[in-house]
C-alpha cells in the first residue's frame, strides 16, 4: 500500500504520460523506455491517459467508418 502511495505522488507532467501511452498504443517501446517509464510516470496519469486515448482512437474509428459509408 505504501508503495502505490508513492507512485501516486511522481511527478512528471501529463504530457510525457501521454506520449508514453500514445507509443505504447502502437506497441513500438523499447525496453529501456518502458522501465524508465514504469520508474517515473504517476499510475493515475497513465489510467487516464488510457481512458483518453481509447475515446480518441474509437472517434477517429468512427469517423473513419461515417466517412467510408457515407460515400
Amino acid at each position: 500500500m505504501d508503495e502505490l502511495k508513492q507512485a501516486a505522488r511522481r511527478k512528471p507532467s501529463f504530457g510525457a504520460t501521454m506520449k508514453a501511452v500514445f507509443w505504447s498504443f502502437f506497441g513500438v517501446r523499447k525496453k529501456s523506455d518502458y522501465d524508465k517509464d514504469a520508474q517515473q510516470l504517476n499510475p493515475v496519469h497513465v489510467i487516464i491517459a488510457g481512458l483518453l486515448g481509447a475515446l480518441i482512437f474509437i472517434a477517429v474509428l468512427l469517423l473513419v467508418v461515417n466517412a467510408v459509408v457515407a460515400k
